[in-house]
């Protein structure tokens, strides 16, 4: 079995750092052309786009903001521009905001985890599907999280974004189908990112973690980047309107192997 995306045109939101830049470097690896979004640390977009370059994946840096409607649309038509359109939309920038129980949180700062998190992941997959839909075909693939069907306590914003992507994501697969197009999600659970080293690099935090883990063990960025590599590719051409859970089991309810 052979993963071909030679030439495929590949946007990756959040794509300086982390999953993103995992992801990223997984499509480059496959001859893909990528281009990375980001809104802090350009140094590291352009170093990123500069190392992908390097081993032969045509890159581009871009910065943007999805909470901009008007930053979104520039992204899309430097694209256009550069490449003549996209492929493949992996949608992966957001944020987990702070923590704060439901009735304490300041609705300002829950309403910008929903603005860049599921209002993003629509402005980014409306741009995209615009497009798609013309040529009819393309993949949309929305990187949700487990946590859109675990609750989390003090986290209400970030839960009802990801359960939100994953509606979104069903129903844009559903319009979107008869056109060629798929849009699907993958879920990651705990994964091995700067974003919560405060966890895996805290013994204890890290031991109560793997108790939530059936496979015994964190994920780290690559796990997420090999699934959305096949998942992006004709690989998985039968496959749309769907969550695809990468969590080590821990949707599988570990606390329950002992009996209810």
């Amino acid at each position: 079995m052979e993963i071909d995306l030679s030439n495929k045109r590949v946007l990756v939101t959040g794509g300086n750092s982390g999953i993103g830049a995992a992801i990223a470097r997984g499509f480059a690896a496959n001859r893909a052309r990528v281009a990375i979004n980001y809104l802090v640390d350009p140094d590291e977009a352009r170093r990123m786009a500069v190392e992908l370059s390097a081993h032969g994946a045509a890159s581009l840096a871009l910065k943007g903001d999805i909470s901009s409607s008007e930053d979104v649309e520039r992204i899309f038509s430097t694209l256009d521009d550069k490449w003549g359109g996209i492929d493949i939309l992996i949608n992966n920038a957001g944020v987990d905001g702070s923590y704060a129980l439901g009735w304490e949180a300041d609705v300002v700062y829950w309403d910008a985890v929903i603005d860049i998190n599921l209002k993003g992941t629509y402005r980014c997959s409306r741009a995209a599907l615009k497009r798609m839909i013309k040529q009819r075909s393309g993949v949309v693939l929305n990187v949700s999280s487990v946590h859109e069907t675990i609750a989390w306590t003090g986290y209400s914003a970030y839960t009802a974004s990801k359960a939100g992507i994953s509606m979104l994501s069903k129903s844009l697969a559903q319009e979107a189908a008869p056109f060629g197009v798929r849009v699907l999600c993958i879920a990651p659970g705990a994964i091995r990112t700067p974003i919560n080293r405060s966890v895996w690099q805290d013994e204890t935090k890290y031991e109560d973690l793997l108790t939530k883990i059936p496979l015994g063990r964190i994920g780290e960025p690559q796990d997420i980047a090999n699934m959305a590599v096949i998942l992006a590719s004709d690989v998985a051409a039968y496959i749309t309107g769907t969550t695809i859970f990468i969590d080590g089991g821990m949707t599988d309810y570990p606390s329950f192997s002992h009996g209810g």
